[in-house]
């Protein structure tokens, strides 16, 4: 079996076209139906605020694995300088069970919902014109909006006016693990001094934060594009009147106190009036709709995505020398 550690990750690197073209692979292997994936269980015991998911899932296609990613996220860890999430991921052949590969996956998980991110960043600017530009802000600057800031950069620069960034803890924009933004990025990108500020001044907002109480109470201004990453940010008035509304998978974002969720119990949202990312990928759902109209997107986070860029790292150190066998 091999076995990815965080330095083996670290040294592959991450390719953000690379991550997210396994991400849209992944999604038309679902749109296709080969791949199981049953709802995940959330295990908690003693603070309700701690959890532990069990994120199993198969996928076909050109991929053929299957496996398990095991994820804690304990937010208070963050108050005791820890991470707030550990996780590892153990993959299966598909034809035999045999186990072949486990890494350690922090850095995977967290590239995969950043990668899922640039995903949908790349059919809206399919449906909406290359020519399009956007003023991004990111609310949470923490380990997930960090890489977030580094797949825009890296992917969309040309698309952006600038960059504002706010953290309650604030931010370090100049972290190394930053290092590959260009100076004309770092020249567009400021601090602000407060989430309303950014909301008010930008129109790509991506929220990355740990939130414990909701606190976007503002309507998203005309064309904004809402990557609602964290999905327990925004009042149900804040975000009852979009009507472009994107999901992942329905029935895994409409639980667990999700923006979606409370949109489907206080105002009635359902199913059918969302538009899944297999929509927006693979039927072009996106153009359906005006540039001035505000889209939101919840995703949940896919078992099948952590399975394909689990097996994309695999085959990137198999093909690189890199990884530990264990026997």
């Amino acid at each position: 079996m091999l076995y990815l550690g965080d330095r083996h990750i670290r040294t592959i690197g991450l390719h953000w076209g690379e991550l997210v073209d396994s991400i849209e692979a992944a999604v038309r292997i679902m749109d296709s139906g080969d791949y199981a994936q049953p709802i995940k269980p959330y295990l908690r015991y003693r603070n309700a605020a701690n959890r532990i998911i069990a994120m199993p899932a198969y996928i076909g296609g050109a991929v053929q694995t299957a496996g398990i990613k095991w994820i804690a996220s304990f937010p208070g860890n963050i108050d005791a300088g820890l991470p707030r999430a550990h996780s590892v991921t153990l993959l299966n052949d598909a034809n035999t069970g045999i186990p072949y590969a486990m890494l350690g996956t922090p850095l995977p998980s967290a590239a995969r919902t950043a990668a899922v991110s640039g995903l949908l960043i790349r059919h809206y600017l399919k449906a909406h014109g290359a020519e399009r530009r956007f003023k991004l802000g990111i609310i949470g600057f923490g380990p997930v909006g960090r890489l977030h800031y580094d797949m825009c950069c890296q992917l969309f620069g040309e698309h952006l006016e600038n960059v504002q960034i706010y953290d309650i803890r604030g931010c370090e924009p100049d972290s190394p693990e930053l290092a590959n933004i260009d100076e004309d990025m770092r020249s567009r990108t400021r601090i602000a001094s407060s989430w309303d500020t950014l909301y008010n001044e930008c129109d790509l907002i991506i929220t990355c934060t740990v939130s414990k109480q909701r606190y976007i109470d503002l309507p998203p201004a005309a064309g904004s594009l809402l990557l609602d990453v964290s999905l327990r940010d925004y009042t149900t008035a804040a975000i009852s009147g979009i009507h472009t509304i994107v999901v992942d998978d329905w029935d895994e974002v409409c639980r667990e106190n999700t923006d979606i969720e409370l949109l489907h119990l206080e105002r009635g949202l359902s199913k059918a009036q969302t538009i899944s990312l297999a929509d927006a990928v693979c039927r072009g759902a996106l153009a359906d709709f005006a540039d001035a109209e505000p889209v939101l997107f919840c995703p949940m986070g896919m078992a099948v995505f952590d399975m394909a860029i689990a097996d994309y790292f695999v085959g990137r150190a198999k093909a690189l020398g890199i990884g530990m066998q264990l026997k």
